[in-house]
């Protein structure tokens, strides 16, 4: 029964929350400057910063649970880091008095741990472009166990409402608990939790698509001949990181294609990058498979190696989808 994890659930709603207002504090008051990593994404102050501070709580409540995040130190040890590495130090020291930069790197290496029966993990920043930019991103966490997410949190610090994805303030904390359902919190003081629900939109035509902001995300041709396909009477919204999970699981989108990037067909996906986003669409009635229609398999690490992409859909269109897909042999 789900409810044995009401208490990691608490933990990573509060968590998540402690991370996401750490991240806009990072935004408003320094965006930049950012390093680069190999595959060329930025990674901010805020990448780190929530990692350590996640990594750092997570080995105080839950020690004996591995973290698989995205980020390492060796970026904040490298010549001439010393200043971020600083600035790191300094917005985890807000909420972890005891921080200081090994101490920083330690809780960020933390996150490469190996996955096992059970194990949590993390997208410190999902969406970074975005959070440069100015656009939507998200502090994702969720819990692993038997092969299964059995809790995912989603810190939205720009999205209000879920109904109007615009960039927005304050923000919101969509939560999922196999078996319990997916709810919302706004950050607003007297704003209510409620329990979200997809859409019931069953007509092809209706359906409102979700895409990546980045081109280099997805396959921006694929996906136009896909909506026409579908005949959906309106374009595809573009919006960055799992905030697209949050508009699905609350009625505002209805299919999200994860597509294999056209300069890179052979691309595997993380399991940070849907393992909250999943559930939350999930424990709100939708669906969500690899383009091939097949289950996620979480098993295999951090990288999702029998999968290829994602499909995420309310459920009545995913077979609708799926036939879309096979007609253009993806």
């Amino acid at each position: 029964m789900s409810e044995k994890y009401m208490a990691e659930f608490d933990f990573a709603v509060r968590v998540v929350g402690q991370a996401a207002r750490l991240a806009r504090q990072i935004q408003v008051e320094l965006a930049l400057p950012a390093l680069t990593k190999d595959d060329n994404s930025p990674v901010t102050v805020a990448d780190f910063s929530v990692q350590a501070m996640l990594g750092s709580r997570l080995a105080q409540v839950f020690p004996g649970d591995p973290l698989i995040a995205e980020e390492t130190s060796q970026a904040l040890q490298e010549p001439g880091a010393a200043d971020i590495l600083s600035q790191v130090t300094r917005y985890v020291s807000t909420i972890i008095s005891n921080a200081d930069p090994v101490s920083v790197c330690a809780w960020i290496d933390g996150g490469q741990g190996s996955s096992g029966e059970r194990f949590w993990t993390c997208d410190p920043i999902d969406g970074t472009k975005g959070f440069l930019r100015g656009g939507q991103y998200a502090v994702a966490l969720a819990l692993l166990e038997g092969g299964q997410v059995q809790l995912g949190v989603l810190g939205c610090p720009a999205l209000a409402d879920p109904a109007q994805p615009r960039q927005s303030e304050p923000g919101v904390l969509v939560a999922a608990l196999r078996g319990l359902g997916t709810w919302i919190t706004p950050w607003a003081e007297g704003g209510s939790v409620r329990l979200l629900h997809v859409s019931d939109c069953q007509e092809a035509q209706q359906a409102r698509l979700v895409r990546s902001y980045a081109a280099e995300h997805t396959n921006v041709a694929l996906v136009d001949a896909l909506a026409a396909d579908l005949g959906t009477q309106t374009p595809p919204v573009r919006i960055d990181s799992q905030v697209k999970y949050a508009l699905l699981a609350a009625g505002a989108a209805d299919v999200f294609f994860r597509l294999l990037p056209a300069d890179n067909p052979d691309y595997l996906g993380n399991i940070w990058d849907v393992a909250a986003g999943a559930l939350v669409v999930e424990e709100a009635g939708g669906r969500v498979t690899d383009l091939d229609g097949q289950e996620l398999d979480y098993t295999t690490g951090p990288t999702l190696l029998h999968n290829r992409g994602t499909l995420v859909s309310n459920g009545w269109l995913h077979e609708t989808a799926l036939q879309a897909l096979r007609a253009h042999k993806v």
